[in-house]
């Protein structure tokens, strides 16, 4: 799918009446493909590194273009179960063009960050400023369900807690090599950046990009090693929480065990030749001298335990 931007009035904007062109394509069919291939001379395998999650951030000079691979957060939802991922995207600068590709919808130019762009290189800053921002509505994301999941463990049994916070951890080591792809990618493109037409206002531009990244890399690193560091505590806090509600069993049955051998010893009928033969009232009470039984030793293990 194609979404068509220009550069009009120093705005980047929906429509292609504008000077600079640029071309989002989510996702590109054969067709699309095809056209970028021959029409605009793109490599093939560039094209496909720019939806291939796996593949690493880097700079391409061609001919005609320069070729851009960036790492972004992969849009998070309910049904990934706390897997938070990075996928790839693709930025592809012309003289008079920038070409766009990513493997899913995101919103690129909306808001302030689509003012105050007059050349290719303002728009390539402007998708770099917008990828690097991604990453840090999704770490303060982590760092919510972290709390919530780290409340949960407290009461945990079954250690399904603990196994979305290895989840968890997971996608922090993606966010970290992301980053430090994408840190990669700036350093490279402040070596090049008079190759790279770049105004001074451009370098500076990228300075800011620069420390905001270092900034996120090194929460996704601190977030990482918290989960990590904490990680034998929490599964040993699941494993005491198994443990006393395997005591807590224990003394039910036990509780349960000696009036049912009472019961099973003296039996219903002898219990009722002893207070009369009436069986419609001697049945509840026994029913309720069992009940207070089994409170009482319940009771008295549990005193048990907590004294010692």
């Amino acid at each position: 799918m194609l979404q068509k931007y220009s550069v009009m009035n120093g705005r980047i904007v929906q429509g292609d009446e504008g000077s600079i062109q640029v071309e989002v394509y989510i996702m590109p069919d054969e067709a699309e493909r095809s056209k970028l291939i021959n029409e605009y001379e793109m490599n093939e395998h560039t094209i496909a590194s720019s939806i291939d999650p796996d593949e690493t951030p880097r700079i391409e000079f061609e001919d005609n273009h320069t070729a851009f691979i960036l790492k972004y957060p992969k849009n998070y939802s309910a049904d990934d179960n706390f897997l938070f991922r990075v996928k790839s995207m693709g930025i592809f600068v012309f003289a008079a063009r920038v070409v766009i590709i990513i493997d899913e919808y995101v919103p690129l130019f909306t808001g302030k960050i689509a003012n105050n762009v007059h050349t290719v290189q303002d728009v390539i800053m402007k998708t770099l400023l917008l990828t690097i921002r991604h990453f840090e509505s999704h770490l303060r994301v982590i760092n919510m369900c972290s709390d919530e999941l780290e409340h949960a463990i407290v009461s945990s049994y079954d250690g399904k807690e603990l196994l979305n916070m290895f989840t968890l951890e997971k996608g922090l080591v993606y966010y970290v090599n992301a980053l430090n792809g994408n840190r990669r990618v700036i350093e490279r493109m402040r070596a090049a950046a008079i190759k790279l037409g770049f105004t001074e206002e451009n370098i500076e531009l990228l300075e800011d990009i620069s420390i905001e990244n270092r900034q996120f890399l090194d929460q996704a690193e601190v977030y990482s090693q918290v989960l990590s560091g904490m990680m034998d505590a929490r599964a040993s806090m699941v494993n005491n929480n198994l443990n006393v509600m395997m005591k807590n069993m224990n003394a039910i049955m036990i509780a349960i065990a000696i009036p049912s051998f009472l019961a099973g010893v003296g039996g219903m009928s002898e219990f009722t030749m002893m207070f009369g033969g009436n069986y419609k009232v001697i049945y509840p009470v026994f029913v309720i001298l069992m009940i207070l039984l089994a409170l009482l030793i319940f009771w008295v293990i549990k005193m048990i335990a907590k004294h010692n």
